[in-house]
């Protein structure tokens, strides 16, 4: 009898890295733990309240959602956690236990499970639900007035805030390397830009993340701040004090490189990274809000599929 073999093939693409879901979501969380222990040094036990109670919320939500849908339990790859984590990262360390419960809740239900789940979802997560908070209870994320009765040692004043209220006179206490080592206020995990610099070269250099992303995101801040600069120092600041304050870190290593919400080809991701550099300094100089990046990311997750059709043309002729 002849044996007979079946001869499957998947869509492409075809290479698999070895790495899966659990190893990413594990990794990026070992990544950002500079960033977040420095948020508990600097803030102190409200902090590390925010952190762990979104980090559970998300996990809850989670496994909620899965019972009720009557799916896998799917908790065990980390990905709720990250989200949570990242999430948590973002809020100032004085949000209401409320607060932070709602966003978890519309990370993991509306902008993760609603499409389908990990790898279907459009936008990061994180991001859609940190939108939906600054835009419906915005006066709990200002970091000047959640921070009010905290003592740091230093210029206590959100500087993305001040800069869009007094000019760039209010920021001249805040030099490269004083941003670098979070002596301003801000997200729990996005003030230590050394530790989420850090955390962003680990990614990179393991594989989970894609440099293109982080760079060029980085890059489209440099030169579109330093071309504000150019044509008005009195009222923009400086292209350093827009990579090293607020989200922007933050935002190019852990949110603009979210995998399902962001490229996959070479071109197309110059393009997504860039376009959103330029959209957080065109947020921040001529917008409404003080700090861009969070809309600026959700922006490009939202063209991303028109983006990664970009492909070059081949090389040759048909004969």
């Amino acid at each position: 009898m002849v044996e007979t073999k079946k001869f499957i093939v998947s869509h492409a693409p075809f290479w698999h890295s070895g790495k899966n879901v659990t190893q990413r979501s594990y990794h990026m969380m070992i990544a950002a733990l500079p960033a977040v222990i420095a948020g508990f040094v600097y803030y102190g036990m409200p902090a590390v309240a925010v952190i762990c109670l979104s980090v559970a919320s998300a996990m809850i939500w989670e496994y909620a959602f899965n019972r009720v849908a009557k799916g896998p339990v799917t908790i065990g790859d980390g990905n709720a956690a990250l989200i949570g984590l990242l999430l948590g990262m973002l809020l100032p360390a004085t949000a209401p236990w409320w607060l932070v419960i709602i966003g978890t809740f519309i990370a993991i239900v509306v902008g993760k499970q609603i499409y389908g789940g990990i790898g279907t979802n459009p936008f990061h997560p994180a991001l859609v639900a940190m939108a939906m908070l600054i835009l419906s209870w915005k006066d709990y994320l200002d970091f000047d007035q959640a921070y009010l009765h905290y003592d740091f040692g230093f210029v206590a004043v959100y500087p993305l805030g001040a800069l869009k209220h007094f000019g760039t006179s209010a920021i001249e206490p805040f030099g490269a390397i004083d941003l670098l080592l979070g002596r301003q206020i801000g997200g729990i995990g996005a003030v230590f830009g050394f530790g989420l610099i850090a955390g962003g070269v680990y990614l990179i250099y393991k594989g989970f993340i894609r440099w293109e992303i982080s760079i060029s995101f980085l890059a489209g801040i440099f030169v579109t701040s330093l071309i504000f600069y150019i044509a008005d120092s009195n009222r923009f600041a400086g292209p350093l004090f827009h990579l090293f304050s607020g989200y922007t870190l933050l935002g190019a290593f852990f949110l603009a490189t979210e995998d399902s919400s962001s490229p996959v080809h070479f071109v197309p991701m110059l393009i997504y990274g860039a376009a959103g550099g330029l959209l957080t300094v065109l947020i921040r100089s001529i917008g409404k809000f003080p700090d861009g990046v969070v809309f600026a990311i959700l922006i490009i997750n939202l063209i991303n599929p028109l983006v990664d059709k970009i492909r070059p043309k081949a090389i040759g002729k048909v004969i």
